[in-house]
């Protein structure tokens, strides 16, 4: 997909997503902080997908004296961790702050930024971006995902049954070979 072919580009405050949706604060509790990003990555990837928004999650490195890095999971989403003494949500904030002081971006690109931080909410608001809360975020993932799986289960319904290239055809041509196969024109 191309960069102009997104409807929304969705930041995500990581560890604030982590920390408020139930089932990543049990896999973070019984498996560790790498299993629950793991978790919200897969399953931001799929909704990004479904969506079409270039997503960005953006985890804390603040307490790791680390450099600023970015891993590209899909050509929809990557994953940022802010430098040493960096928030996510300094991070966040200095994106929404690049975002809305340039006059070449398209009208119709949507800067959405998911966190339940309500300063953050504040700050990114007045810079001209939507606002999910984690919970938010959490009804639209499960939706989305819900939407999918209707569609793919509609889709493998359709499916004729058997092997054969005569199951694929619809039931015009069916009959039309068949009165071929007879002799009958």
């Amino acid at each position: 997909m191309s960069p102009s072919s997104y409807q929304a580009i969705l930041l995500v405050d990581g560890y604030n997503i982590v920390g408020d949706w139930s089932d990543l604060k049990k896999s973070r509790d019984r498996h560790g902080l790498e299993a629950a990003r793991h978790e919200l990555v897969e399953c931001l990837i799929n909704y990004s997908a479904a969506v079409a928004y270039r997503t960005k999650v953006v985890f804390d490195a603040h307490y790791q004296d680390t450099p600023r890095s970015t891993e590209i999971h899909t050509s929809a989403l990557s994953v940022h961790y802010t430098a040493f003494a960096e928030t996510a949500d300094t991070y966040i904030e200095k994106f929404c702050a690049t975002f809305s002081r340039r006059k070449y971006q398209q009208e119709s690109t949507r800067l959405i930024v998911a966190t339940s931080d309500r300063a953050q909410q504040l700050t990114v608001v007045g810079y001209g971006a939507e606002w999910l809360s984690a919970p938010m975020l959490a009804r639209e993932v499960e939706q989305t995902a819900q939407k999918t799986k209707s569609r793919t289960k509609k889709q493998t319904k359709k499916q004729p049954p058997g092997r054969f290239l005569f199951n694929t055809l619809d039931p015009v041509a069916q009959k039309r070979l068949r009165q071929m196969q007879r002799g009958i024109q």
